[in-house]
């Protein structure tokens, strides 16, 4: 764009620009779209110009749109219904018990279990709300020093689609009562060095998790158990695409898996035909373990609840 000072660039600039790097490589004008997208909002947000020239501009026609949020789960890398028991079962021994359950069996991100609170549940009707995540803040001034940085600070969440409200299969509640009363024991004798905060996956001491506390006991927990070396996140993905093999509604699968459109699920999960092995019975006890029974509340709730399987429907078409 030549020697143009930042407040003069215009549209025709940015589009002459993608025009250029298209005809040289149509990966490279890709990345330069995302730099300029990027950089332009940084600068309108800092004040430095008073429109956005990248904003809207499309690349040429002849570079062609990517596939929107496909991706291929490896069928070696999800668990099938014996290990996904197996692994429930070995972690109860271990520090991450919850976190596992969380994310096997509610699907919830590593950073929002992390920021799951005892005032998050709904006691009455086992429902839980997704309010918050855990993680590192952004800096994104470059002139401001932060003095204490932190890993476990309490941020928005990924998209406002994550927020959400899940209801709290039985076997994750009874864990999360047990949860509880070791954690009053923990609080009344520890008094002076508790800190209080409320998280359900914590120290001994109240401290919250960090996002990579979970990652030496989880591998540990696969060797002991004699299970395939799996990522942590493939737990979430096994649970969703759980859900879409028995053809729940893909909507309401969105829903609880807190993704921004029903097309991401579909794409990114839903491709898959061989993850879970056909076996109805251990299915079907899955299912009733972890989806909730049907509650007259609102109606997002109703929508996300009618998918609970029709047992004695399946049964006798088997």
């Amino acid at each position: 764009m030549g020697n143009k000072k930042l407040t003069e660039v215009n549209k025709g600039d940015i589009h002459r620009l993608y025009k250029d790097r298209a005809e040289f490589s149509k990966y490279v004008v890709r990345l330069v779209k995302t730099v300029m997208n990027v950089s332009f909002h940084y600068a309108l947000k800092c004040r430095l110009i008073s429109f956005n020239p990248a904003e809207g501009i499309n690349l040429p026609k002849t570079v062609e749109p990517r596939p929107y949020h496909t991706r291929k789960i490896d069928t070696t890398k999800t668990l099938n219904m014996e290990q996904i028991l197996r692994l429930i079962e070995v972690s109860k021994d271990t520090p991450i018990h919850m976190q596992v359950l969380f994310n096997v069996l509610m699907g919830l991100r590593r950073q929002e279990i992390n920021a799951v609170k005892y005032t998050d549940v709904d006691y009455i009707n086992r429902t839980l709300s997704v309010e918050r995540q855990l993680g590192k803040a952004l800096n994104r001034n470059p002139n401001k020093v932060d003095e204490r940085p932190t890993t476990k600070s309490e941020l928005p969440l990924k998209t406002s689609s994550s927020r959400r409200e899940l209801p709290i299969p039985d076997y994750v509640f009874e864990a999360i009562l047990e949860e509880r009363k070791k954690y009053e024991r923990n609080r009344s004798r520890r008094r002076s060095q508790f800190l209080d905060t409320n998280y359900i996956c914590c120290s001994n001491y109240g401290r919250p998790r960090s996002k990579d506390f979970h990652w030496s006991h989880y591998k540990e927990l696969l060797r002991n158990a004699g299970l395939p070396d799996i990522r942590w996140h493939d737990l979430r993905s096994t649970y969703c695409t759980l859900l879409l093999k028995q053809d729940f509604n893909p909507k309401a699968v969105s829903k609880l898996m807190g993704h921004a459109k029903e097309l991401i699920t579909m794409d990114v999960y839903g491709d898959n035909v061989n993850i879970i092995p056909e076996e109805i019975p251990e299915l079907l006890s899955y299912m009733e373990e972890v989806m909730p029974k049907r509650a007259n509340t609102d109606s997002d709730k109703d929508e996300i609840l009618d998918t609970v399987i029709n047992i004695e429907e399946i049964l006798s078409m088997n």
